[in-house]
């Protein structure tokens, strides 16, 4: 499969479905120091830059287009008007760059206020636009401390296939889930037990819908990132070194950590580990110097969760494997 990313940050996708067999067809990235750990981890790979001038882009085969681009509002009548010449609004650009690419599939992720922007009206045209390109869709809310990493992160995740739903729902929804059964819920500020039970799946069955395999329990707390105030709050017991099993990245900016009575800084590599980065993977040494911390906070924050990125990975690649 190979695969095109914009808003590419420091590259979730990258890291979950290279082991895949996945090929980077080519990135969009703008921010100076992701594009410098995007040089030293993918020499090899093109940054093509800014994703408004992709008319300038070189033809490329591609069958995955992915992409978490900012949500602004937007009309339908805009939408309408606005594929072939997107000015200044990221998810139009999305959909001309889908337009003009035709990949099979395309995976899409914003966080879940998306979804009640301008009372719903913004998601609806995103939604709407997928259609008119032809594109059958699903979208979900996954929430990252159910794959494998100590932190509650929850996201939207929309999975287009072109010409049908059915294989975007299967790729988003096992049979479980459609169950009528919720997982239980928790008031907000209460203690969040310290063990996750994590739903990651190597291996998928598709009879119906694709279902997770091979449950792992991490035994460590559960955090929430904040991207605004530059915090991280505990939800769980306080441990003195996060140790979660893949790693670190993710979407906001955290920064400190209560431990007993004291506060420290999280380090870059316990970031790293939350978003399900490898270690140090963030750590460039640019110029031989020491790589600064706050960039690393920064690009970690905003980056999505390898784990999550990975399952979805796996699942498009069985259905892909079925069709």
């Amino acid at each position: 499969m190979k695969f095109l990313s914009v808003c590419s940050g420091i590259e979730a996708a990258s890291v979950a479905w290279h082991p895949l067999g996945w090929e980077s067809v080519a990135y969009s990235e703008i921010e100076p120091f992701p594009c410098k750990v995007l040089q030293h981890h993918y020499p090899d790979v093109p940054n093509l830059g800014d994703m408004t001038k992709f008319k300038e882009w070189p033809d490329a085969d591609v069958d995955v287009f992915v992409g978490g681009t900012p949500c602004q509002s937007f009309s339908v009548a805009g939408l309408r008007k606005g594929l072939d010449d997107p000015r200044g609004n990221l998810m139009l650009t999305y959909l001309a760059i889908a337009k003009r690419y035709r990949p099979n599939w395309l995976v899409w992720e914003n966080v879940p206020g998306v979804l009640s922007s301008a009372d719903g009206r913004d998601f609806g045209s995103f939604l709407g636009g997928l259609a008119i390109l032809g594109y059958g869709f699903a979208y979900r809310v996954l929430d990252a401390q159910y794959f494998g990493v100590a932190q509650r992160r929850k996201r939207v995740f929309v999975v287009g296939y072109l010409g049908d739903w059915r294989p975007a729902a299967a790729v988003l929804f096992e049979r479980h889930s459609l169950s009528g059964h919720p997982a239980p819920s928790r008031e907000k500020g209460k203690e969040v037990a310290g063990t996750i039970a994590a739903r990651f799946g190597s291996s998928v069955d598709m009879t119906q819908t694709l279902q997770a395999k091979n449950p792992m329990a991490v035994a460590q707390p559960v955090y929430e990132l904040h991207s605004q105030d530059s915090r991280v709050r505990e939800l769980g017991d306080v441990c003195s070194t996060v140790s979660a099993t893949y790693g670190a990245g993710g979407g906001n900016v955290p920064i400190t950590l209560m431990q007993a009575m004291a506060v420290r800084r999280l380090t870059p590599v316990e970031c790293e580990r939350l978003q399900g980065f490898p270690d140090r993977y963030t750590d460039i040494q640019p110029k031989g110097k020491a790589t600064p911390d706050g960039p690393r906070y920064k690009a970690l924050g905003n980056s999505m969760a390898v784990p999550v990125m990975a399952w979805i990975g796996k699942r498009i690649q069985a259905v892909d494997a079925l069709l």
